[in-house]
């Protein structure tokens, strides 16, 4: 007999085709549209139009921080359990579960950073048709109606947000399978069997026989539930030729959410789709379920790597959020009373006076779980980024060599490879901090260990890079090979740490390593042991600067359905339908602490992970997975990082040159310039595609890459600030326009340029032999320098920029301060003690402002205050730096060697005045033409207070 070893080689050599051709793109049958998934066809079913719920006014109970309220579904009798709750920070929180439920229904652990503060509610008034709640700040109230049941949120006259509006609230209870031979039966001899094991065990249960025919309370709970149809993938259900057993039955839940006045909603990652989401009427929802796509489409809703289930809505007037708290497959659907509409058909409404207010109505549906959803006030993009924050926390502070360059392949081929590589980035002068080791590097695919061949020595090729102060990634995927030889193997066994099956052994499927088990990491205990693999006598071969790369992670099972972990597969009490969406959060969680334990809690841990949830922001970086060397992956790089910045996920990035296929070289270079200036920057091919260092392209090419990476290097100070903003207030370090421009239109829909921090606007070169780009310059009253030429712009404009291929459209917003390091060496940590260069761009109309934020780069010593964060203003020819934390103790030896001040006046004279009182005269040139003033070698010491004044 066939061992199963034997019997998948077929699956896998027909997988790794499927890998090695390059020429596939995904399969779109290998995953489920919404009519292949049974709960979403009978959640989507459902019609817009009265509610069968209503809410039971005599049950509702108000205390000082919630209220409760029983809601009934006058179809089945059946009860659900209301609380609403007024948060801190202007957030609203509604949770609906049943009341009774047959076993306790799936509410998400982890997420959340801690249970969240509550503020008082208070009744303003109540009658037979419902009741009105205070919220508190600016006449906000919600009103909850009974019949059917409805709540509103208002501020003034004003409707926020509607939930239920369309009556599209359905909440699948639990209940025991009513299995006769009566009923009807699956044509399966598989469900026949099923059915007849159901028959005898709860014969054999005088319990479960109690509860289901004659327990009095059991029926007052499903009342009317024997006369409900029974549909097909309600109790079991198949895709392709995967089961799912569905134990316990069908327990889908739906809302819909009506949002008055809003035209554009974003987020809900992850897509590879525009900025704004579309409409879904004529196609799928957009889908939100972890999968390994392989080599996914562009511009469709459906689901790959990571799942954030956070919607923003925005309009010139307010900004608000929906943050659904489910862990389960969620679908999402969008529809618009303004989508299909021209421009003409808009203005003709405007002409003819139409009163028809523009309306985006959302609903969410998921598998399983309860409804627990976050209704975030606003009401500015910064409020909503700072209340989801508050619930999930904010973006790791990464160390500050993460932010630089990083070099990866699948897979570099031993320690004289790598020494190579490494090699050449001195030879031709290119800066990288990271080189990163694929699957290959391993024994066996066995992770935690080393190829004995080509990696024998893996603390002497460490060693040989940390000399040159550069570090080094290596892969450690979830999927453990199933080997009796292997130690991680045994130990994940022996303490019965695998998923189980839905019969109770350990969970099998098919990835790299051939046969392979997936560790629970939902358990704490499992998290902590992992965790513990890291450590330096665990982990053989591992250094202080070796880092960490979690792939695969959705989980990815070659042979499961969909390419993943079958839904009936148990973690513990709970089904993994129940927890799919954390599974990747998790493996980033129990990574990143293994990297901080391994140093006694000093160093911070660098992580990156293909699979996410909300909160995984805490933990590292994110990347979109298995792109293409194509242009149009390219230019959906850039709309794909800004949905994950707006949901808390700052830290992103695409394969620099598509992962897939072999770039042109024009691609190349400008990939390049895209990822330079976008939060993650790294580049990475496929085993099967020629090499593409940097510097095989050809002498030009060579200087045209090396531009964009020494750029990146230069700016790495305002990348650091702006990540010590990020994971201090939870603002997006890269950013839509509108985020910034909040009441401009014509930012609304841009997703070809962005903003880093508020003070660089960026717009990449994205099409092929493409001569000039037209970027949009916001704002009425900014200016904007083209941070090359120093030439000024005025804002609210459409701008014609020529291009070549050296050309990297940037601009500076006037009234800002950027610190800039321009003494660019071999790695980050090698510019530790250099010079700034303060590029100063005045507004006449404002103060310019900026900040700088040093530290040692890499330890949690922050935290202790071992800092240094300045302010640095000019108005009134002053030029100043300000101490903006007194209690911080820090020193640096980096100094201010030079200041470039654009749009300025020529001086007299120019005067420092340092911390102790010394005055001095500054050299300095002025460029007339362009209105540039240097000044040359002030001096000043980067963390202490001075003054330069302009006479």
């Amino acid at each position: 007999m066939a061992t199963f070893t034997e019997r998948m080689a077929p699956v896998l050599a027909f997988w790794l085709v499927l890998c090695l051709s390059g020429t596939w793109a995904v399969d779109r049958g290998n995953f489920k549209t919404c009519d292949q998934s049974a709960f979403c066809k009978r959640q989507r079913a459902l019609k817009p139009g009265e509610s069968p719920y209503r809410a039971l006014l005599e049950t509702m109970e108000l205390t000082n921080t919630r209220l409760t309220l029983q809601l009934i579904n006058d179809n089945n009798k059946v009860r659900l359990l209301l609380e609403l709750y007024r948060l801190q920070g202007n957030i609203t929180r509604v949770k609906i579960n049943e009341l009774k439920p047959l076993k306790p229904r799936y509410e998400v652990p982890d997420v959340l950073i801690r249970e969240p503060p509550t503020e008082p509610l208070s009744l303003l008034s109540q009658d037979d048709n419902g009741v009105v709640l205070s919220l508190g700040a600016e006449s906000q109230r919600v009103i909850v109606s009974a019949r059917p049941f409805r709540l509103d949120i208002m501020e003034g006259r004003d409707v926020l947000m509607s939930l239920n509006s369309r009556g599209l609230l359905a909440f699948e209870h639990l209940r025991m399978r009513k299995d006769t031979f009566s009923y009807k039966v699956t044509s399966t001899v598989a469900s026949v069997w099923d059915n007849i094991k159901r028959v005898f065990s709860s014969q054999a249960d005088p319990e479960a026989e109690k509860k289901e025919e004659g327990d009095p309370e059991n029926q007052a709970e499903t009342g009317k539930e024997e006369e409900e149809k029974v549909e097909d993938g309600m109790w079991e259900e198949t895709f392709k030729s995967h089961s799912d057993s569905k134990p316990h039955g069908p327990s889908a839940i739906s809302l819909d959410f009506s949002l008055p006045g809003v035209e554009h909603v974003y987020g809900i990652p992850e897509h590879a789709d525009t900025l704004r989401l579309k409409t879904t009427d004529n196609g799928d929802p957009y889908r939100l379920y972890n999968l390994d796509v392989f080599q996914y489409e562009l511009y469709n809703p459906m689901a790959l790597y990571g799942a954030v289930p956070v919607m923003l809505a925005h309009n010139a007037k307010r900004t608000t959020g929906i943050f659904w708290l489910n862990a389960a497959e969620t679908w999402v659907d969008i529809s618009s009373n303004t989508a299909g509409k021209t421009v003409f058909g808009k203005m003709l409404d405007y002409v003819q006076g139409s009163s028809e207010t523009p309306q985006t109505d959302v609903r969410w549906i998921s598998e399983s779980g309860i409804i627990d959803v976050f209704i975030m006030l606003g009401p500015t993009p910064k409020d909503v980024f700072s209340q989801y924050a508050s619930l999930t926390g904010t973006q790791a502070f990464p160390p500050l060599a993460a932010l630089a360059y990083h070099q990866c392949r699948w897979n570099y081929n031993d320690q004289e490879d790598v020494q190579s590589v490494d090699a050449g980035f001195d030879e031709h002068d290119i800066p990288y901090d990271f080189i990163w080791l694929d699957i290959e590097h391993t024994d066996g695919k066995r992770y935690f260990t080393w190829d004995p061949h080509k990696f024998a020595t893996p603390k002497e090729m460490l060693q040989g890079i940390m000399d040159k102060k550069r570090k080094m990634v290596a892969i450690v995927d979830p999927h453990i090979k199933v080997d009796s030889n292997y130690k991680i193997h045994n130990e994940i066994r022996s303490r019965g740490f695998y998923i189980k099956n839905k019969d109770g052994g350990d969970y099998e499927g098919w990835c790299w390593p051939g046969s392979a088990g997936y560790p629970d990491f939902t358990r704490p205990d499992m998290r902590a042991w992992w965790a513990s693999m890291f450590a330096y006598d665990q982990y053989e071969g591992s250094m202080e600067n070796l880092y960490t790369w979690n792939d695969m992670n959705e989980p990815s099972v070659f042979n499961g359905p969909e390419v993943t972990m079958h839904k009936d597969a148990t973690h513990g009490a709970w089904e993994h339908r129940d927890v799919h969406n954390l599974y990747g959060l998790y493996v980033q969680m129990a990574t990143a602490d293994g990297q901080i334990q391994r140093s006694g809690g000093v160093e911070r841990p660098f992580v990156l992970t293909r699979a996410f949830f909300a909160g995984s922001q805490r933990y590292g970086a994110v990347w979109t997975g298995d792109n293409a060397a194509e242009w149009d992956h390219l230019k959906i790089s850039i709309p794909m990082c800004l949905s994950l910045g707006l949901v808390g996920i700052s830290f992103c990035g695409a394969d620099v040159g598509g992962f897939f296929k072999s770039p042109s070289t024009e691609l190349l270079v400008r990939w390049y310039q895209t990822g330079a200036y976008q939060p993650f920057f790294r580049a990475h091919a496929h085993l099967d595609t020629p090499r593409r260092e940097p510097w095989l392209f050809g002498p030009e090419n060579t200087a045209l890459i090396r531009d964009a990476v020494r750029q990146r290097y230069t700016l790495l100070p305002y990348w650091y600030q702006q990540f010590y903003l990020a994971y201090h207030t939870g603002q997006p370090v890269m950013r839509p326009l509108w985020v910034e421009y909040p009441q401009d239109p014509a930012t609304f829909a841009l997703d070809d340029e962005f903003l880093i921090g508020r003070d660089l606007l960026v717009h990449p070169v994205t099409e092929e032999g493409a001569r000039g780009v037209t970027a949009y310059l916001p704002g009425k009253d900014e200016v904007w320098f083209d941070v090359n030429t120093f030439q000024k712009h005025n804002g609210a404009q459409n701008l014609y920029i020529p291009v070549t291929m050296s050309s990297i459209p940037v601009f500076q917003r006037g009234g800002s301060i950027i610190p800039r390091k321009l003494r660019v060496r071999r790695s980050s940590s090698c510019m530790e003690h250099d010079p700034y260069t303060l590029y100063v761009a005045l507004n006449p109309q404002r103060t310019a402002e900026g900040e700088i934020y040093i530290d040692d780069g890499h330890t949690f010593n922050y935290e202790k205050q071992e800092f240094i964060h300045r302010r640095l203003m000019f108005a009134n020819n002053v030029l100043s730096s300000v101490n903006l934390n007194p209690e911080a103790r820090f020193t640096t030896r980096s100094w201010i060697e030079r200041v470039v001040i654009l749009g300025a006046s020529k001086p007299s004279k120019v005067t420092l005045k340092t911390a102790d009182g010394q005055e001095s005269t500054v050299d300095f040139d002025f460029d007339a033409s362009m209105s540039v003033l240097t000044l040359r070698k002030p001096g000043m010491n980067a963390g202490e207070d001075w003054t330069v004044k302009l006479q």
